[in-house]
Order: structure tokens, then sequence, then C-alpha cells
């Protein structure tokens, strides 16, 4: 009960609480509360303890199990442990638990009120705030509710399009890649062809030079000793080439001529050292790394046009065969004006003619113009599978949890940086540098039964070393700001977070504020 001004004392004996007045009546005896004896009433309180459940000294020390109750004018009523009766120690504000022990006790119960009611009126105030705050969330959680639905809705309209758009495009660049194919295969072919003869040409200029410089005597043909000089034929590699063995690869003749070397050349042809290669070849020259990775010389050393290296480098990727690797290699060496370096770049691949060239850039701009459109559609796919996700998380009875969603909280204590990412996750980072460690990812709501959303569960994070994976409870309480106030490890390995938010702000009752003194709870 309640009431304002001066409190209404109603007689009952010591220690009895007013909801219990009723089993205590001087005009009748006692009967204990648990039933088990009836007593005269002059024996409640007599300081002796005749009822198993102590019921007949409720202001008395005289029972161990009793318990006295404090009438608190004021605050709060409660109970204290009948022991606790007349021990020289205030326990009851209104030092009523100290009537005969001689304690000089002062009744705190109006101060103590006071200050409670001011607590509670912030609290109220706070309460108030933030259910208001809450209503805000809710309206605009709502709102962005079905913007993001809409928002769906129409990309997936549009979407239909735009798969449409790149089927297209996929049909037009296939239909402007084969021609494209054609031609450059056309190209290749002509162009291995011609190398094919290049080759030809030079494999036959390379016979005649050698069989001239085999021929010692000139006397028009190539005899086993004169063959026997070229040690490096040998085919045994014993390191000497016999007679037998230089007329094996003469086919058993005792000499050839040139119609006839012409059997010989392959047998010999990729182990033959030419003579005048071995006299005349020009000492190894230094070249500084640059100049190998970059062998680009001044006009009057490079005896190639420009546009030759140009070609090269345009060459299609798909094209490459074995010779560009001989083209590296010649492109890695010191420039030097040599007749090899010369025939390597006559086998430069020539530049497309303009129809082929023509139908290459035409498959190319279907490309690019495929792969945009593709790539528009992975992003739309993206953005619609992000709104959907989020459309997808129990956010609260109204919504009203929404605005945490992609947004952090961090709180920093002496050693850490705590960091609370709602429906996402939960870290901690050592302040002053070092990696960060996951305490759990999203799990559930997993408070109680009538209400869920007043704790959030993170799980599975970084094993702890021979202990379970780190998790996080998240204790939410009402608030004006949105923000993290405490973090804990109650267990090892299970931290605890504590977490203010407008969002779990109950609508307050509408109590009168106004100061007022309790007589009973």
């Amino acid at each position: 009960l309640m009431f304002l001004g001066t409190p209404v004392e109603i007689q009952r004996p010591r220690g009895v609480p007013l909801t219990k007045k009723q089993f205590y009546e001087e005009s009748k005896p006692f009967t204990c509360l648990d039933g088990s004896r009836t007593i005269p009433f002059d024996r409640v309180n007599d300081d002796y303890c005749d009822c198993k459940d102590g019921s007949d000294e409720p202001g008395t020390a005289a029972c161990p199990n009793g318990s006295f109750h404090c009438t608190n004018a004021g605050y709060r009523p409660m109970f204290i442990p009948s022991s606790r009766i007349n021990d020289g120690i205030c326990d009851c504000c209104d030092t009523t638990d100290e009537y005969n022990s001689g304690a000089k006790c002062e009744n705190t119960c109006k101060e103590l009120g006071r200050k409670e009611r001011e607590v509670l009126q912030k609290m109220a105030e706070i309460t108030k705030e933030g259910f208001l705050l809450k209503q805000q969330l809710i309206e605009e959680a709502k709102k962005g509710q079905q913007e993001k639905q809409s928002k769906v809705t129409d990309m997936q309209e549009n979407k239909k399009q735009l798969d449409e758009k790149v089927e297209a495009l996929r049909t037009v660049k296939e239909t402007a890649e084969q021609p494209e194919k054609e031609a450059k295969e056309r190209h290749l072919k002509a162009w291995e062809e011609q190398k094919a003869a290049i080759r030809l040409e030079k494999d036959k200029a390379k016979m005649a030079e050698t069989f001239l410089e085999l021929d010692d005597n000139e006397d028009g043909f190539v005899s086993v000793s004169e063959l026997q000089s070229h040690a490096e034929l040998d085919p045994d590699a014993d390191g000497t080439l016999t007679e037998i063995e230089a007329q094996g690869l003469m086919g058993g003749a005792e000499q050839v001529d040139t119609s006839t070397f012409e059997s010989v050349w392959p047998k010999i042809k990729d182990k033959y050292h030419s003579e005048v290669s071995r006299e005349e070849e020009p000492a190894p020259v230094e070249t500084p790394p640059d100049e190998v990775k970059e062998p680009v010389v001044d006009n009057d050393s490079e005896p190639y046009p420009e546009d030759d290296i140009s070609e090269e480098e345009d060459e299609d990727d798909e094209d490459e065969d074995d010779y560009h690797e001989d083209d590296d290699k010649v492109s890695a060496q010191p420039t030097i004006k040599t007749p090899e370096k010369t025939h390597e770049d006559e086998e430069a691949m020539p530049p497309y003619d303009a129809d082929t060239q023509a139908l290459i850039d035409a498959a190319q701009k279907a490309r690019d113009d495929f792969e945009e459109a593709e790539k528009a559609l992975r992003e739309m796919d993206d953005q619609i599978r992000n709104i959907e996700k989020e459309l997808s998380f129990d956010f609260g009875p109204d919504a009203e949890f929404t605005y945490l969603y992609s947004q952090c909280y961090e709180l920093t204590t002496s050693e850490y940086i705590y960091r609370l990412c709602p429906f996402n996750r939960v870290s901690q980072k050592p302040k002053y540098g070092g990696s960060e460690t996951n305490l759990g990812t999203w799990g559930s709501w997993s408070g109680p039964e009538n209400n869920k959303y007043l704790l959030m569960k993170y799980e599975q994070g970084t094993g702890c070393w021979q202990g379970p994976n780190r998790s996080t409870t998240v204790k939410l309480t009402c608030g004006k700001e949105t923000v993290v106030t405490s973090t804990s490890e109650p267990s090892r390995c299970e931290y605890l977070m504590e977490f203010t938010t407008p969002a779990v702000c109950q609508e307050p009752a509408n109590i009168d504020p106004s100061p007022h003194d309790h007589v009973e709870l």
C-alpha cells in the first residue's frame, strides 16, 4: 500500500509483516504457521521457540530458523534472519531490529527512499527517452525494409533483362569469334608455310656450305677421311669417328658428291660444328643485365626497322609456338649484328592484313561488350544476395534491431580493444599491436522465453589452446546510447559483453513520480 504524507502504523506483534497479521490475533490462541501445534498467544515473542518453523518468535532471536520483518517505512520492507535481532548491528533502516541491544541506530529509511526514487526517476527518464528512440528506429526499419524489398523486386526484374542482354551479347561474341578464328588460322597457316620454305632454303644453304667445308681438297666429293676430321659426329660418343662409322654415315660409300650428300646431311646436321664458326666465333660480349632485359639500341646499330619489333609485341597469345621461344632467346642476346639474328627477324610473323585485323577488332569489341554486361550481372546478383540476406535476419518483433546491422561498436580497456559487430562477429585485439582474435560469429538470440531479444549468442570463435572455441554472450540493456559498456570472461573462453541500446527499452509504466512513504509492500 502507498500513502502520501505520514505513514499509518498498524498494530501487530513485532517482526510480523502486514500480509500475515491475520494469523496473529491477541484474542485467540496462536497456531504455528506450519500447523504443527497451537499455543497460548502470550507465548508469541516470549523469547522461547515453541514452533518448529519459528513462526511464534518473529520478533526475537529465539528460533534459529525464524525471520524478522523490517517495516522500513519510507523505503523498501525486508526480512532478515532472526539471529540478527539485537545483535548490536543495525540491519533495518528503521532500527526496529535493535530494540533491546542498546545499539545507537539511526533511521535512514527516508534518505534511502529519496536516493532510490532519484535512481528510479533517472531510470524512468532513460527508459522513456529510449522508448521514444525505439519508436523512431521501428519506423525507420519498416521504411527501410519496404524500400529494400521494393529495390530487390526492381533489381530482379532488371536482372531478367540483363540476363537476356548477356545471352544476346554471348551470341554476338561467338558469332564474331568464328570468322576471327578462321582468319587468324589462315594467316598462321600461310606464315607457317612461309617459315617452312625459309627453313628449307636455310637448310639447303647450310648443307651446301657444309659440303664445301668438308671437301678439303676441293675435288667435288666428300670422302670418308674428310668426314673423319669431325669427331663430334661420332655416333657412339667414344670420342673417335672411325672409318667404319664414317662410312656408315655416308651410306657405305667411300665418297659422295653434292647430290648424294643430301642423304648424308640429315644424319650429321644436328651434331656438325662449322669450322668457320669455330675459327671466327667472336669472344663473348659481357652485357649488363639491363641490356639483356631490354635490348633496345640506337638507330645506328639497329639493322631492323622498329615496326618489326612492334609486330612481335602485338602477336596474339594463341598464335605463340616454338618459334616464339627462339625469338625470345634472340631478343635477350647482346645486340650484335649476326646473320642468325637477321634470319630470325625475317621469321617474325607479319602483321595481319586489313580484313583480318577488322575481324579481330570486331570480335574484341564483342568480347568487351559481353564481359562488361556479365560483370554488371554479377554485381547485381551480389547486391540482390546481400539485401536478401539482410532481410532474412530476425531483427526483433518490430525490426527495432535493424539499425545495428552492418555497424560495429568498440570498447577499449587497459589491454584490449573489443569490437562488436551485431549479427556478424565479436573480436578482441591487443591495444598495443598484435593479431585479432575471433570471439565468436553470430549464432542466435538466446534470451529467456518471455523475451529472447535480451541476449545475443556468438559462437565458434578462435579455439582456445587445449580448450573449446571461444564464444560470447551479449547482454542488452535499455539506454539512450548504443554502446558497449563492459566485457568480462566469467568462464574460460566464454566472454560476456554488456551492450546498451534503445531497441530493448520497454514502454514505461505510468507511475506517479512524486515522493511517497511506503508503509508496507
